[in-house]
């Protein structure tokens, strides 16, 4: 019996680094954190273990005390309700464009739309606050062509959480939109030719033929970029800190200013923990939302 399971070592020899590796950067981390969530740990305790106490749940309770925090959850559910679809359905369109395109133009668009996904995050800070500027703005400069008055893009609470969902969706389109286009090229020309000859345009092919072969495709981008706007935090840290009154403040957010800017990595290691039981539950009802679509 011992012969014939050192016979099977392979798989877990490859296996074992990637699994390491998860145990490693993974799995500890987020067990230690988990039981931090339930202590006071700060500066103090890092200096001097015995500064840390046991206090329970009094994170937790305090968190959803916590005005801060909660305007937090309503923030991030701002993002995720207007900046998933906008991204799901700007990727997908701009990738039914470029798979129906034969000019060679439209191969040097893929590079286009995809380059904003791949820039670093601050360069593309500098070159938005440029645009948004209320007074020397891009943005602005164009509006007042049009005899508009200057929008305060960043400085008005909900006019900066809009902002920042219009940088993220020009940023995250390009990966949605590769796995779209990969997508719809993996769908056989037999369906649409069997579509024209049965009389259908281009409206009808794409509903009854194009889209439900996409589901796969669709919910994995739904699953990947909903789970991505739970976590919103680049955006809002580079543009706006949080700003203007906690207006544009992400949950991300707020665990990182507990946490490295306050020190108190107990409190913000309790909101990680409600942040990652909300992507959890989220993830769990997209699961089962699309099990019961497959069984219907």
């Amino acid at each position: 019996m011992f012969k014939q399971k050192f016979r099977n070592r392979h798989p877990y020899m490859f296996i074992a680094p990637a699994v390491t590796l998860l145990i490693i950067f993974s799995i500890i981390p987020i067990t230690i954190a988990f039981f931090i969530s339930f202590t006071d740990l700060d500066l103090k305790g890092l200096a001097n273990w015995s500064n840390i106490s046991w206090i329970g749940f009094n994170n937790y309770q305090n968190l959803f005390a916590d005005d801060t925090f909660i305007k937090s959850i309503f923030n991030t559910l701002f993002y995720v309700v207007i900046g998933v679809p906008l991204v799901i359905i700007c990727s997908l369109g701009i990738a039914l464009m470029l798979n129906y395109g034969s000019n060679k133009l439209f191969s040097m668009f893929r590079s286009v739309y995809y380059m904003p996904s791949i820039t670093n995050i601050i360069a593309v800070a500098v070159i938005w606050g440029y645009l948004y500027n209320t007074e020397y703005g891009l943005f602005n400069y164009i509006l007042s062509l049009l005899s508009v008055e200057n929008i305060p893009w960043l400085q008005e609470p909900t006019i900066a959480k809009i902002s920042l969902i219009i940088l993220a969706v020009w940023k995250g389109i390009g990966i949605n939109m590769i796995i779209f286009l990969a997508a719809l090229q993996g769908i056989p020309r037999a369906y649409y030719e069997a579509a024209k000859m049965d009389g259908a345009n281009r409206i009808q092919t794409f509903f009854n033929v194009t889209l439900p072969l996409l589901r796969y495709a669709t919910f994995f981008v739904t699953v990947t970029t909903l789970i991505g706007w739970m976590q919103f935090f680049e955006e809002p840290y580079v543009m706006t800190q949080g700003g203007p009154l906690d207006g544009t403040l992400s949950i991300a957010l707020f665990i990182y200013q507990e946490g490295f800017q306050f020190s108190e990595f107990g409190y913000a290691a309790a909101g990680s923990f409600v942040l990652f039981i909300m992507i959890i539950i989220i993830t769990l009802i997209q699961f089962k939302l699309r099990k019961s679509d497959t069984e219907y």
